[in-house]
This record gives C-alpha cells, sequence and structure tokens, in this order.
C-alpha cells in the first residue's frame, strides 16, 4: 500500500494538520507500506517554499517519515494540462464567466452546509454570448444527473448525486490555475496512491473526485476521513489559532508528549502518555480511532 501526506504551505501546521498527519502515517507503518510526501503548492499568492521547508522539517521533528517526495504541485502544471485537455475532448468542459456575486446571488440554489451550487448558468452559452464577453473564463467540468458512492474506511457509506448535491465544478481558475479537485486526482492516480487519509471536511468532495477518477481512467485510492478537532463551541480549530500552531506546541511540549495527547484524542490511547511514533504504529487499528469530531478544551 502506498499512503500520502499532502500538506499545502500556506503557514505553519496546525494541531489539526497534525492529527491527520498522524493517522496517515500510522495506517501505513502499521502495514508496512510506503509514505510519500507532496507538497500542494498550487495557489501562487498564499503557498512559500519556506513554509515547504518548515512543513517537512515539523514532520520530522515529530518522527513521521516518508519514503519519497512527489513532484510539488507548482511544477506538474503540464500534467494538469494534459488532462484537462482530455476532459475538454470529451466535450465536458466549458468556460464560466460568472463573478462570485453572481456564484453567489440569492436565486442560486444552495446545500444544507452554505455551499453554494451551481446554477449552470454558463453551461448553455452559445458561441456568440460567449463572444460577447470580455473577462478571462474559469472552466467548468459538467457532471451527470448520477450518484457516486463509496465506503469510508472511518466513516462508512457516503454519496452524493453530483447534480443535485455538488453542480457543475471548477477546474481550472480564470487566472490559469488548476484547481484542487483535477490537481489532487491527477496526482494520486498517477502516483499509484491507495490510501488517502484526510480530514472530514474533504469527505464531500470524494464524490467529485470518483468522477474524475473514472473519466481520466485512473484508479481510485481507499479514502479514510477523520475528525476534526473542533473547539468546545463547534467551531473547527484552524490555522488561525496561533497557540496551536507548532511553532508555539514545539517550545512546551516534545514530540512523544504531542503525539500521546493526540493518540489520546483519537482514541487510540486510555489516557495521555509520552509514546512515539513507532510504538503508536505497533498497537494502530481503525476499529480504535473516533469517528465523531474531537472538542479539544485542552491539550
Amino acid at each position: 500500500m502506498t499512503g500520502r501526506f499532502a500538506p499545502s504551505p500556506s503557514g505553519r501546521m496546525h494541531l489539526g494538520n497534525v492529527f491527520s498527519a498522524m493517522l496517515a502515517w500510522l495506517s501505513v507503518r502499521s502495514r508496512g507500506g510506503r509514505m510519500l510526501l507532496r507538497i500542494e503548492d498550487l495557489d501562487p499568492d498564499r503557498c512559500r517554499r519556506e513554509y515547504a521547508e518548515t512543513l517537512k522539517d515539523d514532520l520530522r521533528w515529530l518522527g513521521l517519515d516518508w519514503d519519497r517526495e512527489q513532484t510539488p504541485q507548482s511544477q506538474r502544471t503540464a500534467a494538469y494540462a494534459a488532462e484537462f485537455e482530455r476532459l475538454r475532448d470529451l466535450g465536458l468542459v466549458y468556460p464560466c464567466y460568472c463573478s462570485r456575486g453572481e456564484l453567489h446571488a440569492a436565486s442560486a440554489p444552495h446545500a444544507a452546509d452554505g455551499r453554494v451550487l451551481y446554477a449552470g448558468t454558463c453551461r448553455n452559452l452559445t458561441e456568440a454570448q460567449r463572444a460577447a464577453k470580455t473577462k478571462a473564463p474559469a472552466w467548468r467540468l459538467m457532471v451527470p444527473d448520477r450518484v457516486y458512492g463509496f465506503e469510508d474506511g472511518l466513516q462508512g457509506h457516503f454519496e452524493e448525486n453530483l447534480a443535485r448535491d455538488c453542480g457543475d465544478f471548477l477546474i481550472r481558475r480564470a487566472d490559469g490555475v488548476y484547481a484542487y479537485q483535477l490537481a489532487v486526482v491527477t496526482d494520486d492516480g498517477q502516483g499509484g496512491i491507495t490510501e488517502v487519509v484526510r480530514g472530514m471536511d474533504l469527505l464531500d468532495s470524494t464524490p467529485r473526485q470518483l468522477y474524475l477518477y473514472e473519466l481520466l481512467h485512473l484508479t481510485p485510492p481507499q479514502f479514510s476521513h477523520v475528525p476534526l478537532l473542533v473547539a468546545p463551541d463547534g467551531r473547527r480549530l484552524s490555522k488561525r489559532e496561533k497557540d496551536l500552531d507548532l511553532g508555539v506546541l514545539r517550545q512546551n511540549y516534545t514530540p512523544e508528549q504531542l503525539l500521546g495527547r493526540l493518540a489520546h484524542l483519537a482514541g487510540l490511547l486510555d489516557r495521555p502518555e509520552s509514546v512515539s511514533a513507532r510504538e503508536l504504529a505497533g498497537e494502530f487499528s481503525w476499529k480504535k480511532v473516533k469517528k465523531e469530531p474531537v472538542v479539544l478544551e485542552r491539550l
């Protein structure tokens, strides 16, 4: 089996990133698999090379090693462009000229969690209508009125009807940057990744990715979506919580102390005790891992 870390170098890793990285690493190492590292630096406005180097240093400090580093996404544009053209040859890609305000207009349908469902405004524009547009378009992929489902390794069965629950989605931005959905499927599919462990916030993106795997004739991995760390009020912890990033945590904890506390939160240990990543791998089982969000009152 082959797993991967895929951090985005947009800032210092925080506790939620470490939680997902730890579980991904334990799942692979407990079964003698390979772990790859991929820097997901698609967005040139937010990602920095120095952040990528700090991410690697933090992972090494924690003892979460990897066997090989994949090519960073910023150097994979040609691969994404080739897959984009394959989709366009299928007649499933079209330009979208909608502004952010138009996408959030009151007339647009919305999912229960606040996500905007694209109404298909630009799907059927005529060539004359497209020629009259003056702004550079983003590019969307047409989705079928079809259910895509899968068995998550932790959460169980999950499915979505792409037309009803998602709508045509972006695969390239107006500035030419390829969107996450296309890039991650290309990277995982071409990189031989057989298991993806990531946060619950990405669960509903999986049906879209399964659709892309099908269109591009790539083999999808096994997915396991792990619970998010949340504050007592239910708010998801993020990089805004500076007291929970690795810069601060490394000043206050040893790697073994930090991993032990996270393993306890995950359900792997009965109590928070110091333990190395290697020691945890010997006792790891997905059956022990909690499914529901993990409330963090204090570390």
